[in-house]
Order: C-alpha cells, then structure tokens, then sequence
C-alpha cells in the first residue's frame, strides 16, 4: 500500500461527509461561524487560538498569496482569509479537499473568494517557482515520510525573501513512550515526527534563517486537558473531532493529553524566511 493509500485510510475510515453537512445546514441554517466550525476543522492543538497566532507571525500586506500544506478541513485557510490573506490549501486526501470547499461554500464569507484547492503532494508541489510570498504548515509535516523534500519544495515555491512558519509537533525526550492512537497517525509506521534539532537543521540545510523559534507544549498541554474534560461530559455538541474520526477520537484525545504531560511530543512555533 503506498504513503497516500495509507494516509487516505486513517483519515477515511471515521469521516462522514454527508452527515457533517447535513449536521451544518440543520444546525446553522445561515452558515456556520469559524467558532463553530472550529471543533471540526481545527483539529491541531490549540484550536482556533494557535491558527491565530500563527497567521499572526504573517503580513497580509507582505505575504498577500499563502500555500497551506496539508489544509485539511480548511479552518486555517478560511480563518486566514478573514485576515486578508489569499489561500490556496494543498492537500494528498482528495475527500478532505471536496469537504473543505463545501464547508467554505456553507459559510459563505466575501472573504471566501480568495481561497483555491489542490489535491497534491508536497514531495512535487504542483506550482512554479516563486509563486508564494508565505507558505504554513499546522500539524501536517508530521504526516511526511520525505520532509527533507517537503522543505526543499517549499523553498522552491517560495519567493525571495519569503517566509516559512509552522505550528508543528515535535518528538519529546521521551518519544520512546509515545503513545498510539493520535490523531496524525494509527501507529509508528504512519508517524513522521522530526526533533526540533532535525526541524532547524532541515531549515537551515534549505537556505531558511529562522526568525522566531518557540516551545509551545505547556499551552498545548493546558488547552488538551480542558478538552478532555469537554470530551468526558455527557453533552453531546453539533460538532467534534468525532465526526472525522469516530468513536477512535476518544482514545485518541487520552493518548494525546498523555503524550504532552509525558514529554513524549512537544509542540513548537517556528518563522523562518528565505
């Protein structure tokens, strides 16, 4: 089985397409809000919260066109395009691609005119050079077994002076304990998780100076224990990683709380520009 049947896969198995949209349009007639979309396609550490600080390490003014790799569901693109931004969202999972542009249509925002997808690879982006002033990664290098050739298409793909910025996990001290299932990947063999030293030297190697460079993991440990309480009330919310992933969500989430509070992951910050 190739690297993309196998991602498709994990991220096949639990997802309902048909019911989120229907679960949107009954709950959220007039279209869902990026708040209330959050719980589903936010599903990184940190929500909402932690795509607003990345973005925020980004100048609409300065990195007006933003490659997305691995968008996913799409919060962060549609949360960026709010900010000014224009987004394109890459993605291998071609179901996510197809969910993400009916979420968008769903939440009909004028600022939603400037997002665009493409179902791709990252080791072969399919764009010239030059054609980006920033490029994101929110927890999806972790999904990579080449990133050395990830980065060095994103160096290509980024114009002079570009910037690179990532809320990414790491692999902790103590990695030989990490947990599985997580939410990235159902076992050690669909994980890629570089150290932080591995991250900056991979950088570096690309011709990338790295700007701002910071641990995030005791924010992240906080914001996954207050979801994990979320997670155990008997409330049962229009929306949640559930709908993405089924009922592994539970011992997915227990895993992740217990691989922060034991230094198994951690989760870093990074800007670099080229």
């Amino acid at each position: 089985m190739s690297t993309h049947q196998r991602l498709a896969e994990h991220y096949h198995q639990g997802l309902r397409d048909d019911d989120i949209l229907s679960q949107i349009r009954t709950h959220y007639p007039d279209g869902p809000t990026l708040h209330q979309l959050a719980p589903l396609d936010q599903l990184h550490i940190g929500g909402i919260t932690a795509s607003k600080k990345l973005l925020n390490l980004l100048d609409p003014s300065q990195h007006t066109k933003v490659l997305d790799i691995g968008s996913g569901l799409g919060g962060l693109m549609r949360q960026g395009a709010a900010l000014g931004f224009q987004l394109t969202g890459l993605d291998i999972t071609h179901r996510f691609n197809v969910l993400n542009q009916a979420l968008t249509n769903l939440s009909a925002s004028p600022a939603n005119s400037s997002l665009s997808w493409v179902t791709g690879d990252a080791c072969a982006l399919p764009f010239p050079e030059s054609t980006f002033d920033a490029v994101l990664f929110q927890h999806s290098l972790i999904n990579m077994p080449d990133p050395a050739q990830v980065i060095a298409e994103s160096r290509r793909v980024l114009r002079p002076g570009g910037k690179l910025v990532m809320h990414e996990v790491v692999s902790g001290k103590n990695i030989a304990e990490l947990r599985y299932p997580v939410p990235w990947a159902a076992s050690p063999e669909h994980s890629h998780l570089l150290s932080m030293a591995e991250l900056t030297d991979l950088l570096t190697a690309n011709s990338f100076q790295i700007q701002h460079s910071e641990d995030w993991s005791s924010t992240a440990l906080e914001w996954r224990q207050r979801q994990r309480q979320k997670e155990q009330t008997n409330t049962v919310a229009v929306l949640s990683p559930q709908w993405v992933f089924g009922k592994r969500f539970l011992k997915m989430g227990k895993n992740l709380l217990e691989n922060l509070s034991n230094n198994a992951i951690n989760v870093v910050e990074i800007s670099a520009c080229c």
